[in-house]
């Protein structure tokens, strides 16, 4: 029986390392993008039906572990703590300097609000570089105004 969302990125992570399959691969018969459909298996989208059982079947999950992937999750899977992960620190060590920075420039372009994290893309690509190749991580989030009442 499975209890939580958690167990269930377990098998999908498990299934992928045995089976050899990329986040691209899954993407594919998920039919969303790599960043949503790897956001998706890691248990912080829900899928439909069709998108969670093409996962099922491509990683042979039981029927029990696809219902969960269609369960709107508990968003935001990181610890409240500073992350020790180095990649993911970096994100952190971003938004601490650069957060400021971030919010004061859309304050002043769009007024008070927010950048959705809803209705949102992400996309990632690798950038040849001589001096070291570059990661390139395009963010487009909806403004959503914060409204007087």
């Amino acid at each position: 029986m499975i209890t939580s969302r958690t167990q269930v990125t377990d098998m999908i992570q498990s299934a992928k390392i045995l089976k050899g399959i990329k986040w691209s691969q899954i993407a594919e018969v998920v039919g969303q993008s790599k960043e949503w459909s790897t956001a998706a298996c890691l248990g912080q989208m829900a899928m439909t039906k069709q998108q969670a059982e093409a996962v099922g079947e491509l990683l042979e999950l039981t029927d029990e572990a696809i219902a969960w992937l269609q369960i709107v999750p508990y968003k935001g899977s990181l610890p409240t703590e500073v992350p020790t992960d180095p990649l993911i620190y970096r994100w952190y060590e971003l938004v601490n300097v650069y957060g400021t920075t971030l919010k004061e420039l859309i304050h002043e372009e769009f007024g008070d609000g927010i950048m959705s994290a809803i209705d949102f893309s992400m996309d990632l690509q690798r950038e040849n570089d001589p001096k070291g190749d570059r990661v390139s991580v395009v963010m487009s989030g909806k403004f959503l105004p914060y409204k007087m009442y």
